[in-house]
């Protein structure tokens, strides 16, 4: 072994980003390959929503705002579907049309009720995808929601979280 190895051994004993070594560049792909199968992000959503609303462009999908009925109340995104995650088995197939992909949205990355009405239409023979960051990001982004009141904008994008210079972040 020569000394590079034996620092870079040593150091990943001690460095606990790398104390489970990375994965293959193989392995790695498969999984951020499927990852990208399985999530879809604020961004892309706000903007497949805005080329719909502006150039009647195919929206090719349906997204389920899977929280509580006050949630929902407080703040949704606009051209959201309700379906709180607890009646995802009774109301589904009535509410949803099985020829389109579903991305369902809850809270944020704190909350999984997404990821389990996510699983909950997966099991019904849906496609599905999750919004990462869900609603808290909607808004932290600067896109607009609906209320009781009507559609309103919660403030300007929070400078930490979404590009202010741009509609698009360049990812």
């Amino acid at each position: 072994m020569t000394t590079t190895q034996n620092a870079s051994s040593a150091s990943a004993a001690t460095n606990p980003v790398l104390r489970v070594p990375p994965a293959s560049p193989a392995a790695a792909a498969a999984y951020f390959a499927a990852s990208l199968a399985f999530h879809a992000d604020v961004s892309d959503v706000a903007s497949a929503f805005k080329a719909h609303r502006e150039s009647g462009a195919e929206l090719g999908f349906q997204l389920v705002d899977s929280r509580s009925t006050p949630s929902w109340d407080q703040a949704h995104v606009p051209g959201a579907i309700h379906l709180p995650t607890a009646l995802v088995p009774e109301q589904a197939e009535r509410l949803l049309d099985k020829n389109l992909p579903v991305v369902t949205y809850c809270w944020g990355p704190g909350c999984n009720g997404a990821t389990r009405s996510a699983l909950a239409l997966a099991e019904l023979g849906f496609q599905v995808k999750e919004m990462l960051g869900g609603i808290e990001y909607w808004i932290r982004e600067g896109f607009e929601v609906e209320t009781w009141q009507g559609v309103q904008r919660r403030g300007e994008a929070d400078p930490l979280t979404a590009p202010t210079d741009s509609d698009a972040c360049g990812c």
